[in-house]
């Protein structure tokens, strides 16, 4: 969707849903719903398809997250933690090898 200036307008995730909601839940129109949120009809008519096609992992944002990029980015996290602790125990295992542990 353009503006003004010919920018193309980004909506988040939140955004969309709330005003798929709005139709479908909501009992407004399609029609008003659009209006009051100065977008396209047709636009809030293609998130309600998407959103009913699939439901709550539509509108992944910004890189089409998927559920593997997000799975992968829980490795990334898991594995720094894993070696965070794997230097304190390190460390500390010297601590107590120098006596001066308890």
């Amino acid at each position: 969707m353009q503006n003004e200036q010919g920018k193309k307008r980004r909506f988040d995730r939140d955004f969309k849903i709330s005003a798929v909601k709005m139709v479908t839940e909501g009992g407004h129109k399609a029609a008003e719903v659009a209006r009051s949120l100065g977008i396209n009809e047709n636009q809030l008519y293609l998130w309600k398809k998407k959103f009913g096609d699939q439901g709550e992992k539509a509108f992944p944002g910004k890189g089409h997250l998927t559920e593997l990029a997000a799975l992968r980015r829980q490795l990334r996290d898991v594995e720094m933690e894993r070696d965070i602790l794997k230097k304190a125990v390190g460390i500390f295992s010297k601590t107590t090898e120098n006596g001066s542990g308890s």
